[in-house]
């Protein structure tokens, strides 16, 4: 009885519920801007790599090498607190996805570089041969060969981009494991990070199976 009181206690879980479906959403919608973002954002990145001008690629790997290499946390701080001396103040939402984008961006881009590498030169000379330009190549030939080799590294790097959204709470986002905390704090009761704990599973389990399915579908692709 004591462990159920500690982890489930009843009245704790009616009182935060509510704030903690609100934090439920907040995560989620967080999470599917970040993916669409850094996933749209990498792949443009990846593409204009093969014009091959130097100094634009020179830029897109300093930005990937330095976006993978910092700690996500690191950047939200310098954001959060270093842009309002700037005359730039950003809603902790906002810098969270900001950070968050950047830095899927950064791998996504390494992954669909890495995939547009692999692709056979033939690949790209049959398309020229066809009478398409080296665009059209790109869009209708070997970006979509690149992309499915890619999907199972990007699946996951999504998955573990995704639930840095916890990081929220370090500057006050209202997502789960912030409004959790404060439950925590008010109520003295472990169980608002139980009910936490349950939510992440809620809202990423299914996104987890779904991971293991596209990988072994995709995990061969050529």
């Amino acid at each position: 009885m004591r462990f159920l009181d500690t982890f489930f206690n009843g009245q704790v879980i009616a009182n935060y519920l509510p704030d903690l479906i609100a934090a439920m959403g907040v995560t989620l919608g967080l999470a599917v801007a970040t993916i669409v973002t850094g996933i749209l954002c990498g792949a443009a990145l990846a593409c204009l790599r093969v014009a091959g001008i130097r100094p634009v690629n020179f830029l897109i790997i300093v930005f990937a090498d330095v976006m993978r290499a910092l700690p996500p946390l690191v950047l939200i701080l310098i954001l959060f607190f270093g842009m309002p001396s700037l005359g730039l103040n950003l809603s902790g939402w906002m810098v969270l996805y900001l950070v968050l984008s950047a830095v899927l961006t950064a791998f996504a881009e390494e992954i669909f570089w890495g995939g547009l590498t692999a692709i056979p030169a033939g690949q790209w000379e049959a398309g020229r041969a066809t009478g398409l330009s080296k665009a059209q190549t790109l869009v209708f030939i070997t970006f979509p060969q690149a992309a499915r080799r890619g999907i199972p590294p990007l699946v996951n790097r999504v998955l573990a981009t995704t639930k840095l959204t916890a990081l929220g709470s370090v500057i006050g986002v209202k997502e789960i494991l912030s409004v959790s905390s404060s439950a925590q704090s008010f109520s003295g009761s472990a169980t608002p990070l139980t009910m936490a704990a349950i939510a992440y599973l809620v809202l990423f389990i299914p996104a987890v199976i779904a991971s293991h399915r596209i990988e072994r579908r995709y995990h061969y692709a050529t």
